[in-house]
């Protein structure tokens, strides 16, 4: 796969805008520099790896002797872990920055552990979400002070993770109703981290949002569904209309206002989005009346399929592939499923390993095809 700089330089060869011999001495020059760089990836990747061990290995020496340890070392060794990431981060800065947001960020991991762990020590039995808003509070302290990616990211996984735990505490009584509607808000919230990269916005911040959209859309969308088929009955109570005026309010303002701060005047794609998450809402839930039984059966199934077709579209317009595949990937599980639900137990045993069997050659086929056709069109710069 060429570089994204080679793609510019071909449009802007096609377009006049700069000379051939211009084009070949710009090629000549970065592919004299890029020789240095040939193990960025790879100490990169040990960097992320070893972090993460060393936070986990940390951890887990820690639970394994925390018995035998006193209160008072119990609570010296909680400070001192958070502590001496962050210093030994402070001291590698400049010599190796990677290495120092690696430990940064694993001190910023500790500072959870050790708020949990604190409250295990005296014995605290408050109101446990405070406990993630604490850890999401300094997160968001050290991004004010590093402006490090993987603070950021920390950021968009600990915040709504806090919002998340105080719903679900103040509605507990109303499960699984108030998880649908949770699912909801964060698959919205799913689709602004991934959308939150443009191509004029081009940070590693934005990157690590659209990483932990793309990994979260499709878990979140099923979510959404399996959580509406429950049957209402299973629930004790009506679910209060002021919890879910306001929960549905929160759901959908918070990642529009969100989605507003990423990309302002394109926030108008977002609000259709939101309109698509909450008919995959309603069309998923059992209880929802209506009156047609085929597409009581179909519904959400065409949700998703039309969901996937607007990622793609939406892919297409802002000149992203991330979506494109994403919104391929999601169309392929949304066939897949409805064989596997609602087809293969109406054929014979053979019958429907026949069909699984072109499903998956034919049409994996098909849609490894038009998703290269659209991907190779969007590199060109015809779309």
């Amino acid at each position: 796969m060429a570089e994204r700089w080679e793609i510019c330089l071909k449009r802007w060869v096609g377009a006049g805008l700069i000379e051939p011999a211009t084009a070949d001495r710009i090629r000549a020059y970065e592919s004299a520099q890029g020789q240095p760089g040939g193990l960025r990836w790879p100490v990169l990747l040990a960097i992320s790896l070893g972090g993460l061990l060393l936070g986990a290995g940390v951890l887990l020496f820690v639970a394994a002797h925390w018995d035998k340890l006193s209160p008072s070392f119990r609570f010296g060794l909680v400070i001192l872990l958070v502590a001496f990431f962050h210093l030994a981060a402070a001291l590698a800065a400049e010599r190796f920055s990677a290495l120092a947001t690696t430990l940064h960020a694993v001190g910023t991991a500790c500072l959870g552990a050790g708020i949990f762990l604190a409250g295990q020590i005296f014995n605290l039995q408050e109101h446990w979400p405070g406990g993630v808003m604490l850890w999401a509070l300094g997160s968001w302290i050290a991004w004010a002070l590093l402006h490090d990616w993987p603070q950021a990211a920390l950021i968009a996984l600990l915040t709504p993770i806090w919002l998340s735990s105080e719903w679900l505490e103040a509605t507990r009584w109303w499960s699984p109703v108030n998880r649908q509607i949770l699912a909801a808000g964060l698959l919205l919230l799913a689709i602004t981290y991934l959308t939150s990269l443009l191509a004029e916005k081009v940070t590693p911040e934005r990157k690590s949002l659209a990483w932990i959209g793309g990994l979260a859309l499709i878990p979140f969308a099923a979510a959404v569904i399996d959580l509406g088929r429950i049957p209402f009955q299973l629930i004790s109570g009506d679910f209060p209309a002021v919890y879910q005026a306001s929960g549905w309010s929160i759901a959908l303002v918070i990642p529009l206002l969100l989605a507003w701060w990423l990309r302002r005047g394109a926030t108008w794609m977002n609000i259709i989005a939101a309109l698509w998450v909450v008919a995959l809402s309603f069309t998923s839930q059992s209880n929802f009346q209506i009156e047609n039984q085929m597409w009581r059966d179909l519904g959400h199934y065409l949700a998703c399929a039309l969901g996937a077709i607007g990622l793609i579209a939406w892919g297409l317009k802002e000149a992203r592939k991330e979506r494109i595949n994403l919104g391929v990937a999601a169309f392929a599980l949304t066939v897949i499923y409805f064989y596997f639900s609602s087809v293969m137990d109406k054929l014979g045993r053979a019958a429907s390993l026949i069909g699984l069997g072109w499903l998956f050659l034919l049409g994996g086929w098909l849609l490894e095809k038009a998703r290269r056709r659209l991907v190779a069109q969007l590199e060109k710069g015809k779309i």
